[in-house]
């Protein structure tokens, strides 16, 4: 019994030895930051969402330029693929092939690269979860692109008497593909909505980065050990500069630093340690 007392403390001894020194070496790690004030009067709320809509507009519009393009490879595609137009290279294999193969492999990069300028545009102007069916077809709207880019082709090719069927399976197969994997990567795992953002544009101080969406409580957040140059002003501001998303580690610290330092009293009232000990 004795015995096992000595190895669970030395395992403990081990646990706390190590854990010190993970912190020390994070610690090491910890850059010095530099501060960039950025100021800005207070806005309203149509005011800041007016800011939001023209931070994403550049995006959105060159998402749909390259939706555009990618079904136009699609088009380019049908046509090589059922040979109603051909040039000296496509008449035969394995030109024919290749051609077809290069207009579906064009049009997934087209897909997806629409895709993902169509998701940052929403992260810098999120839409309401009102509607609930509106904000995921607004969310996703690459994945509904991503059928139209290649459900047709799948479908033309599936139903081509004049195809041999090892074409038509290789075809098939390769828009399926390229079906699921522009799905895929169009799918927003992680929206925000209009109320979320809202939600935490009043915080007084905050920090951000030159890059990405997300905005610090915290200075001394674990994300920002890395980085020299940090910017400082109101959560309003940051949101104005393009940063709309509350750092989640951040905002789980603030909610468990909330819930050490406040006492809910029977009334129904939350009271800090202080307040009590004022009040005794």
């Amino acid at each position: 019994m004795a015995k096992n007392s000595n190895d669970a403390a030395k395992d403990a001894a081990k646990k706390a030895l190590a854990a010190a020194a993970a912190k020390k070496e994070t610690e090491k790690k910890k850059v010095t930051h530099t501060y960039t004030e950025v100021g800005g009067q207070s806005i309203g709320k149509e005011e800041l969402l007016a800011a939001t809509r023209k931070n994403a507009l550049p995006y959105r519009i060159f998402a749909v330029i390259l939706w555009v393009l990618a079904i136009a490879a699609e088009v380019f595609a049908i046509l090589i693929f059922t040979h109603k137009i051909e040039f000296s290279f496509t008449v035969e294999n394995p030109g024919w092939t290749i051609s077809w193969i290069v207009c579906i492999v064009l049009d997934l990069i087209f897909v997806v690269a629409g895709s993902l300028l169509w998701k940052k545009g929403n992260h810098l102007d999120p839409a309401s979860k009102k509607n609930k069916v509106r904000f995921w077809l607004h969310n996703n709207l690459g994945v509904i692109v991503s059928v139209i880019a290649f459900a047709p082709f799948i479908i033309i090719v599936l139903t081509d008497k004049n195809a041999d069927k090892k074409s038509k399976t290789i075809a098939a197969v390769v828009a399926v593909a390229a079906l699921v994997i522009a799905g895929l990567f169009s799918y927003d795992w992680n929206p925000l909505s209009q109320q979320e953002m809202l939600e935490n544009a009043d915080i007084e101080t905050v920090y951000w980065t030159a890059s990405g969406t997300v905005f610090h409580a915290y200075d001394d957040c674990s994300h920002l050990n890395n980085t020299v140059e940090l910017f400082k002003g109101t959560s309003s501001t940051a949101i104005e500069n393009g940063k709309t998303r509350l750092c989640k580690t951040c905002e789980a610290r603030a909610l468990r630093e909330a819930e050490e330092g406040a006492v809910t009293v029977p009334s129904g009232n939350t009271e800090t340690p202080e307040d009590t000990a004022a009040a005794d």
